[in-house]
């Protein structure tokens, strides 16, 4: 019986839209919809450490967002779509209900590969990473292209009939726009050393997005952020990171760089406070780029290399939240394929 093959991320890229907007332009948006509200200037900043987000344009789709990260990192891999041998949409945001975004994604990318959707709130590409890395030490596919396309920015602009839903809304007014792909290989030498998942689903009302074909009463999506309930629904789950990287004998102060998803400066701050994490350690994306959902890990592993922080053998964490409520921590050695 031959050993199961290993796991390597060969390489990530994202997609970020040209458009900015900043946290005193949201907040004159808000304003301007809602005059009969008073809402504090700087208050984004104050909260949640948001300076500005990026936009993409009113006609772009998930699809387009993911399938133009996926075009770029396939580029630089010098690969044609017919290298990659399975395609997986994990992003919380989708084009449509049916059928599944990867085949629109597949479709504008020319790949004729076997595709599919994973979606788990934030952690949608934490979860596909896992998928794939048993796929492949399975040896069912060489080559797995992970993608995500994130349009937040549509979210954030849900009327608010009042100060109680306004606040409740206040979160998703930081919500970015970014498309991000990652490709996994096949390898000899391990690259993805090990992940690991834990969930509190009693928590799931803490942070609710509804489908408005299923529910009558409510004919458009209506979003409800409960930061507090949303917190403690985390609560434990850190115990959970910490029992995992003692069974890959590893501890905090072992990683080099840790990418953590991240929905606010004191949401990242108190997450890596929780696990005894240098915050040295992360990539503060949130001020520049706001919430992307799942592209945030992909987006901070891309800031690193450009940073000169992603060296080859470095240890790193990829810890992922998400609503739910659920957590993940994926253990990679950085061995990045040829360009």
């Amino acid at each position: 019986m031959t050993e199961p093959r290993c796991t390597t991320i060969r390489r990530v890229a994202v997609h970020v839209p040209a458009d900015r907007q900043t946290g005193a332009e949201i907040e004159d948006e808000v304003r301007s919809r809602h005059p009969g509200l008073r809402l504090m200037p700087g208050l984004l900043r104050q909260m949640y450490g948001f300076e500005e987000r990026r936009v993409a344009p009113a006609d772009a789709w998930p699809s387009d967002l993911a399938s133009a990260a996926a075009r770029s990192l396939l580029d630089e891999c010098g690969l044609g779509p017919d290298a990659v041998d399975l395609l997986v949409f994990a992003s919380a945001s989708e084009d449509m209900e049916e059928p599944a975004t990867a085949h629109v994604v597949a479709d504008k990318l020319g790949v004729t590969a076997p595709v599919f959707d994973v979606q788990n709130a934030c952690n949608g590409v934490l979860n596909a990473l896992e998928i794939a890395d048993a796929l492949i030490r399975a040896g069912r596919y060489h080559r797995v292209l992970i993608v995500t396309g994130e349009r937040g920015t549509m979210l954030s602009r849900l009327p608010a009939r009042d100060r109680d839903e306004l606040a409740l809304l206040l979160p998703a007014l930081t919500l970015g726009d970014l498309g991000a792909a990652l490709l996994l290989e096949g390898s000899d030498r391990p690259g993805l050393l090990g992940t690991r998942f834990s969930s509190n689903s009693a928590g799931w009302r803490a942070a609710t997005a509804t489908n408005p074909y299923y529910s009558p009463t409510s004919p458009v999506i209506s979003l409800r952020f409960d930061s507090q309930a949303l917190a403690a629904s985390f609560q434990g789950m850190e115990k959970d990171i910490l029992d995992a990287l003692a069974e890959w004998d590893r501890k905090p102060g072992d990683l080099d760089l840790v990418c953590v998803h991240q929905a606010s400066v004191p949401f990242t701050g108190a997450i890596l406070d929780s696990v005894g994490i240098a915050r040295d350690r992360a990539v503060a994306t949130f001020p520049r780029y706001g919430n992307v959902a799942t592209a945030s890990l992909p987006l901070q592993l891309v800031e690193a290399a450009r940073e000169g922080r992603l060296h080859p053998g470095a240890q790193v964490a990829l810890l992922g939240l998400a609503s739910g409520a659920s957590a993940g921590i994926a253990l990679v050695e950085w061995r990045p394929g040829p360009a």
